[in-house]
């Protein structure tokens, strides 16, 4: 493999860490301390740098967020985007 496929696969693995993790944390400062809450631009941003599906995933296993229109459309959302761009690349890349 290229080495710009693994530094990829690196940046998705980290960027998905730092998604479950902060989503994890707002979830436990929800409950605990709601004065120290991850802002909705910075979980959001987590998910547009590429952590949206492990984000998804867990806001469902954790019911975090789950009645938050922005977050149950929009990552969903951002996942479809991000399918398409990594579709279009392979495809133009192939070409």
């Amino acid at each position: 493999m290229r080495p710009a496929v693994w530094a990829l696969i690196g940046w998705l693995a980290l960027i998905s860490l730092i998604g479950v993790a902060v989503t994890v944390y707002d979830k436990i400062a929800a409950k605990k301390r709601p004065r120290s809450r991850i802002p909705e631009k910075t979980l959001l941003l987590c998910g547009a740098l590429g952590g949206a599906l492990p984000m998804y995933l867990t806001m469902l296993l954790i019911r975090h967020k789950t009645k938050h229109k922005k977050f149950m459309i929009g990552l969903p959302l951002i996942i479809v985007l991000q399918i398409a761009a990594a579709a279009a690349i392979v495809w133009f890349m192939s070409r």
